[in-house]
């Protein structure tokens, strides 16, 4: 396994088109990040520095949009472009029975794909966030304080799980579909439905479930936003957007977006608007944390079960 991730690892760092990416996701990330930086720098001049103002550089929108959510949406042309031709390339190459020809074990094939593809991930986005780190210190003149550093050490996490995902459902097409054109088409397919019309699938579904009769109706008015937030967690890009807005914003305390509070409990809230620690930032991303998880998980599984059952023949 560790034979074949090691060969994985040198075709995709030397492939043009992964170069190409990269250095295209890289470039918009930077200068994303140097407008927010800009816009940062300009806010604060004259005034006391607030609070955790580094973790702004994910998350100030720059020209159009931040960090984070750049990431959100374009991050998983990163592992579809590693991941379509992984399997169908080899077979059509006609190097697939050749290895297993060997004394090599069919699970180390895909298992060695899966983990090369892992490590670049990690090493692609760790390298990403040290730039834009860097470039913050030069721009907006402040350091990360230990704690800043823990949350981007989760967001690392994070971003690469999402990434995996995509990864996974990209090999698990490579699997399934003989073309590399036809892979390619379908992991894209995916990506723009949970990227681009997961909104307006998620309103249907609130509209059938919670449906708003009375629009003076608070009560209605929260369940149909809840029913609406609860169908869209089926899209990876929602949970990777939850989990990553909790972790990078110590202010923010609920998972819910709509929450119904009486008088009491807005001056209770108005009296605690210190930010969360570390750990219980954690706690309140933990279930999107686990979803993104257990999804990417669970799309390797069934690339792994599709293919221990397929047959490969010597052609």
């Amino acid at each position: 396994m560790w034979t074949i991730a090691r060969k994985e690892l040198a075709d995709q760092f030397s492939s043009t088109r992964f170069l190409l990416l990269f250095s295209l996701i890289l470039m918009v990330a930077l200068i994303t990040s140097y407008m927010a930086a800009t816009h940062i720098r300009e806010a604060l001049e004259g005034v006391a520095k607030p609070s955790h103002v580094f973790l702004l550089m994910f998350t100030t929108p720059g020209k159009f949009i931040s960090l984070t959510q750049f990431i959100a949406f374009f991050g998983p042309l990163l592992g579809i472009i590693m991941g379509f031709d992984a399997i169908n390339r080899e077979r059509q190459l006609r190097t697939l029975s050749k290895v297993l020809s060997q004394p090599v074990f069919r699970d180390d094939v895909i298992n060695g794909k899966f983990l090369a593809g892992i490590i670049t991930i990690g090493i692609v986005v760790a390298a990403m966030i040290l730039l834009v780190t860097g470039m913050g210190m030069l721009a907006v003149g402040v350091e990360p304080g230990p704690e800043e550093i823990g949350r981007l050490l989760i967001y690392l996490l994070i971003t690469a799980a999402y990434v995996a995902f995509w990864l996974g459902l990209a090999i698990l097409f490579s699997i399934i579909f003989r073309s590399l054109a036809t892979s390619a088409l379908a992991a894209g397919a995916v990506w723009v439905l949970f990227s681009f019309f997961i909104g307006f699938a998620s309103d249907l579904v609130a509209n059938a479930v919670a449906p708003v009769d009375n629009p003076r109706d608070p009560e209605q008015i929260v369940a149909h936003e809840r029913a609406s937030e609860t169908a869209s967690l089926v899209s990876p890009v929602v949970l990777y957007s939850e989990a990553t807005g909790v972790v990078l914003d110590p202010f923010r305390r609920s998972r819910s977006g709509v929450v119904m509070m009486g008088m009491l409990e807005q001056l209770s809230l108005e009296r605690f608007q210190s930010p969360l620690p570390l750990d219980q930032s954690i706690l309140v991303a933990w279930p999107y944390l686990t979803l993104l998880v257990g999804t990417t998980l669970a799309v390797f599984w069934l690339a792994y079960w599709v293919f221990m059952r397929q047959e490969v023949r010597a052609v």
